[in-house]
């Protein structure tokens, strides 16, 4: 076999046609978990742009901000607090996102670099687990809009108990639908449906400010700045509410920061998924605060309680035209993000299990039988348990992930990679021991376990007990620098899964021309 490996062309890097086809026997390698030719990198910055937006217009991104309006912050705190959560956030995107675009890999293929080849089990199934909670609301919010238009034509349908399941079932058969087709069809969705989203979003903030208007309030009104700073004891007071709404707003895209290079390797270059990022996800995110925080105090001050869930609105229209386009708004803007955020992940993930056996379509329907078992109903009751149970408690698990991710690619290894040997089992550098890089396993144990005593309220009561109480309200910054350092302080000895740059030349074919 040729001393080459991989092949480089302007920071670009892909495996030689030798490589791939001494890897074909490997369990550890399939089509699906292959790194992307050069030539499959075909996404442009509009792509990336619009897969962002696809992902963030949907009716949990209106809930960050009107939650918090209705647990007591004003809309413009609410604003700001989603905002600056998602400006920090995008930071662990960013990076994560560069290995995927250089060296063409997904998610569960980055992970075994850091966590080993078995180890790396540990990070893609806590992420597949989690997206398939995500999936489940989902598809219980877009199920909702499949209610909303049987009901138009058969109106005793609404007041079935079993009205919500059916649309739930419908909306997930649909997931499953598009998912199984593959990433072309996801590129595709994304980018007619970006342009879709945003009218949505501006048609909800349109009704908002009729509902307000016609109840006798003021646009002044409608954004007033005041909060509440007498928030009652069982929200925990101004501060908690806001710190744990930050957390909660860097935790609603930590499934992304690990798993981003999954759509990153499709880009066409580093420039393209940084500025498609920059430019889709951190915008969008406050466009959907406003209107969140924006209809959540309309509906306060005309209904007398700030609605949380905006699927409400359904319910109040009366034109069958009306509700028939809104619900399909509401479907596309729920399938976007749905598939691109909480399928594709766990699907890979699932299939980095065993890959000679497990593919990307048998994850991807894997995905969404488990996401029926997350009865989604519970995981989004309300606000409360919605920002402070269901986001606070993934935010704090997945966090230390992609701090070690960080500290690996960069700070560790130094953003050299033998790709072929990610793929190589015992025989290759990754290995570790028996497979598990032990070192990142406990890193991740001691960044998350006081923001996880802390959300389930262990020795609550005492000055511990308050200390884990506002260590989880910052459960995800918290995590994640502890989660940094450990790993840098565990890795300071560890030499065998180097990558000299010396090393790295001697893999690589250039071939710039």
């Amino acid at each position: 076999m040729s001393k080459y490996t991989q092949v480089e062309r302007d920071g670009l890097f892909e495996l030689t046609d030798v490589a791939r086809a001494e890897l074909s026997s490997s369990k550890y390698y399939n089509e699906d978990l292959a790194p992307t030719s050069i030539s499959q990198r075909t996404w442009t910055t509009y792509h990336i742009s619009m897969l962002w937006v696809g992902m963030s217009v949907c009716i949990p991104s209106f809930t960050m901000a009107s939650g918090l309006v209705g647990l007591g912050l004003s809309p413009w705190l609410a604003v700001f607090n989603v905002a600056l959560g998602n400006l920090i956030v995008l930071i662990p995107i960013q990076l994560n996102s560069h290995a995927g675009t250089r060296y063409g890999i997904p998610f569960p293929v980055f992970a075994r670099l850091t966590f080993g080849a078995v180890g790396a089990h540990i990070p893609s199934i806590s992420r597949a687990l989690t997206a398939c909670g995500w999936c489940a609301i989902q598809s219980w919010i877009g199920g909702a809009s499949f209610v909303a238009i049987i009901a138009v034509f058969v109106p005793s349908f609404s007041s079935m108990t079993a009205a919500p399941f059916i649309g739930f079932g419908i909306f997930l058969l649909l997931v499953l639908w598009i998912s199984y087709t593959g990433s072309e069809s996801i590129k595709t969705l994304e980018a007619v449906g970006g342009p879709i989203l945003i009218v949505l979003t501006l048609a909800l903030l349109v009704w908002a400010t009729n509902l307000a208007l016609g109840a006798g309030f003021s646009i002044g009104e409608i954004t007033q700045a005041a909060t509440d700073y007498n928030l009652t004891d069982a929200n925990g007071g101004f501060w908690y509410v806001f710190l744990g709404g930050l957390t909660a707003n860097i935790a609603f895209w930590a499934t992304m920061a690990l798993n981003i290079p999954d759509f990153s390797r499709y880009a066409k270059s580093q420039k393209a998924q940084f500025r498609g990022q920059l430019y889709g996800m951190p915008l969008m995110m406050a466009v959907c605060a406003f209107v969140g925080a924006y209809f959540a105090q309309s509906t306060k001050l005309a209904m007398g309680e700030a609605i949380f869930d905006p699927t409400a609105v359904l319910l109040l229209l009366d034109n069958p035209i009306v509700v028939i386009v809104t619900s399909l708004g509401v479907i596309v803007a729920t399938l976007t993000t749905n598939i691109a955020a909480n399928v594709v992940a766990p699907a890979n993930g699932f299939s980095n299990i065993s890959p000679s056996r497990i593919s990307y379509k048998m994850g991807v329907v894997a995905t969404c039988v488990i996401a029926v078992a997350f009865q989604p109903w519970w995981i989004f009751g309300g606000a409360g348990a919605y920002i402070f149970g269901w986001l606070g408690t993934y935010g704090s698990i997945l966090s230390p992930i992609a701090a070690i991710f960080v500290a690996d690619y960069y700070l560790v290894k130094k953003r050299n990679i033998d790709v072929m040997a990610l793929f190589q089992g015992p025989e290759g550098r990754y290995w570790y021991q028996n497979g598990f890089n032990v070192r990142a396993i406990i890193a991740w144990v001691v960044a998350f376990i006081l923001p996880l005593m802390g959300n389930f309220g262990v020795a609550a009561g005492s000055g511990f007990g308050t200390l884990l109480h506002w260590i989880a309200a910052n459960g995800y910054v918290f995590g994640f620098f502890v989660g940094l350092v450990a790993y840098m302080l565990l890795m300071k000895n560890e030499k065998t899964s180097f990558l000299t740059e010396e090393e790295h030349e001697a893999l690589t074919e250039r071939a710039n021309a």
